[in-house]
């Protein structure tokens, strides 16, 4: 299966795209607002309104075998622990070598930004070069979990 954190997710027609060529079921999960597809593998799941229900519901269930896609670190932590095979939107691949740093980087940008009200920015805008390294990343992570998921 894929799960997809799909509030302010840039990657979701490609996730329906390779996922149907794989025939997974794929959930995309958000508050609301977005238009269900009528895919017969895409369930559109939306969730209560409140801070971090859709992530709950992915990490209630993501396991070994499944992949998920998201731009939130707790979330992804919370499905590394799980045995998830976890994606970025940009096609990093977060995992139990890196997430415990990736942890850390997040929480320090965090606190940097409360201490200074005045800094603005964000990240680079998402490009061209991110979908395709997303992509190929989304491919090979599917191909792995499906590995995961014979051996478990």
């Amino acid at each position: 299966m894929i799960y997809v954190d799909a509030d302010a997710c840039p990657v979701k027609a490609e996730v329906e795209r390779v996922g149907t060529r794989h025939k997974l079921q794929i959930f995309i999960v958000s508050n609301g607002g977005l238009r269900p597809s009528p895919n017969p593998f895409v369930e559109t799941v939306v969730v209560p309104e409140g801070p971090d229900v859709a992530d709950q519901w992915i990490a209630d269930r993501a396991k070994t075998g499944d992949v998920v896609v998201t731009g939130d670190i707790p979330l992804a932590a919370k499905c590394v622990e799980a045995g998830a095979r976890v994606l970025k939107h940009n096609g990093d691949v977060l995992n139990t070598a890196n997430i415990g740093q990736t942890l850390a980087t997040r929480d320090l940008m965090t606190d940097l930004r409360a201490a200074d009200p005045f800094r603005q920015g964000g990240g680079r805008p998402f490009s061209k070069a991110d979908r395709s390294q997303f992509l190929n990343a989304l491919e090979q992570q599917l191909r792995l979990a499906a590995k995961d998921a014979t051996l478990s």
